[in-house]
């Protein structure tokens, strides 16, 4: 059962309750006793970040707000003093925790943030040794927020952990055609519209690069399109979020050089279920946006039909393509869409994809490497919304020089650029298939994580689910 995240301002005397304070009001606390004020306000000598009270029928958790040097550093320190109080949390079988900010900041939010996304784990195949989290609601009691605020927060929140899930599950129950059915699901819960293109379709629409990849697959390829469209629509023009959905990657004939390096390929779909999470805050909380998704959907196989390194296709605006390298896949379903995309004339296209071993390399975990043509008032103001959710980006250039690597003596094009600059001539691929403002995230390094990392857990992440609902609500308003 996911985490319930409520508002509520009145609460019993013998609630479960975790205040929010600032190092020099601790001791203060009119909601402690004289003596707990004491043991508070020495243990805020000695630097405690979070000092646990046990009043025997209920606990109270002081949590010390930071001094950091921005505001975006202090949100932050206090999600991650939320993954922190979680644990203690489930050490104390707490079911439901109040959060009360005295620093009167709506501090609260963050802290809840933390928890609730800490607070999720994938176990949905577990039939023995199933450890669920005790806590099941948290509730924010600050009159600094409104309720709205906390149901905004919720929904997002949620969508970030269906974002999760669909990363996790397992490709012997995700194809192609259970993704696509996926979506369709998640569609109905939210309140957005989904189509399905089935192969058929997909051959008709001559979407080359798609139907290459899911040659050497014995399943067929999907291609959906999600949409939220609200009669208060601020936008004349669209908003188009296009996610790579490789529901599971072996390289093709271009084996893998490993067999760990297959291990969680799975994951390679992590920017279609980005997609499909933003449309799902997006529609939850009714954004007044048209915003549309488009994943198309397959497996990458080395199959007796498989597009073999040296082949050229035809893609779905016409442009050929030499394959060199079938592990270079996702930027051919990619292509398809974002041509796709053209048909919308859309006032901005974002793109999503762990795409490249190349961005990971080269920025980590930390961040998704990101660049486009929308111009920097665009991407300033994506890179905001990152930094106020922690959702970092790091802007790579699109120089023209880079196109070279691409160039093919046998087609338009070609799928691989040289050893350098993987990221940014995979890029450059993109590109050629957009007319319009366009933005490509590479999330490589920050989709799916190997060892837990604070509040964005362990396997999938969820990212670009809180960056872009930021980005986009901003717009709204």
């Amino acid at each position: 059962m996911p985490t319930q995240l409520k508002y509520d301002t009145s609460f019993a005397g013998n609630t479960d309750l975790a205040l929010l304070t600032a190092a020099g009001e601790a001791a203060q606390l009119p909601e402690l006793q004289p003596g707990e004020q004491a043991y508070v306000q020495q243990q805020v000598q000695q630097e405690a970040k979070i000092i646990f009270l046990n009043r025997y029928t209920h606990r109270v958790y002081v949590v010390v707000v930071p001094d950091c040097k921005t505001e975006n550093a202090r949100k932050e320190a206090i999600r991650q003093a939320g993954h922190t109080l979680l644990k203690q949390l489930k050490a104390d079988k707490v079911a439901d925790i109040t959060i009360l900010d005295k620093t009167e900041t709506g501090a609260g939010l963050y802290l809840a943030e933390g928890i609730y996304l800490s607070n999720h784990t994938f176990l949905k195949y577990k039939t023995k040794d199933a450890k669920p989290s005790p806590l099941q609601r948290i509730t924010l009691a600050d009159a600094q927020v409104t309720e709205q605020q906390v149901q905004e927060l919720a929904h997002v929140l949620e969508a970030v952990v269906q974002a999760r899930d669909l990363v996790n599950e397992p490709h012997s129950h995700q194809s192609a055609t259970q993704f696509s059915e996926q979506l369709v699901e998640l569609g109905q819960e939210a309140g957005f519209k989904t189509e399905v293109l089935d192969e058929l379709q997909i051959q008709s629409l001559k979407m080359g690069g798609l139907l290459a990849v899911n040659q050497g697959s014995e399943e067929p390829a999907t291609f959906t399109i999600m949409e939220w469209k609200p009669q208060n629509a601020k936008n004349t023009k669209p908003y188009v979020l296009v996610g790579k959905g490789v529901v599971y990657d072996t390289g093709g004939l271009s084996l893998k050089p490993t067999p760990n390096s297959m291990d969680f390929m799975k994951s390679d779909m992590a920017g279609a279920a980005a997609v499909a999470g933003i449309l799902y805050a997006v529609a939850k909380n009714k954004l007044p946006l048209h915003v549309i998704g488009l994943v198309p959907a397959t497996d990458n196989r080395p199959g007796g039909q498989a597009v073999a390194p040296g082949d050229v296709i035809t893609m779905f605006n016409g442009m050929t393509v030499e394959v060199l390298n079938t592990d270079a896949e996702g930027r051919l379903i990619l292509a398809d869409a974002l041509s796709f995309a053209k048909k919308y004339n859309p006032e901005l296209v974002l793109d999503f994809a762990t795409l490249t071993g190349a961005a990971m390399r080269a920025i980590g975990k930390e961040a998704s490497v990101a660049m486009g043509t929308a111009g920097d008032e665009t991407m300033n103001a994506l890179r905001k919304a990152g930094e106020n959710v922690h959702e970092r980006l790091v802007e790579f250039p699109l120089w023209d020089e880079y196109r070279k690597q691409i160039e093919s003596d046998v087609a338009d094009l070609k799928n691989l650029g040289g050893a350098d600059a993987g990221a940014i001539t995979a890029g450059k691929f993109l590109e050629e298939f957009t007319s319009y403002p366009w933005v490509h995230f590479d999330i490589a390094g920050t989709a799916y994580l190997q060892g837990e990392d604070s509040y964005r857990g362990k396997m999938g992440t969820g990212t670009c689910v809180r960056l872009v609902y930021n980005y986009l609500s901003a717009l709204a308003r």
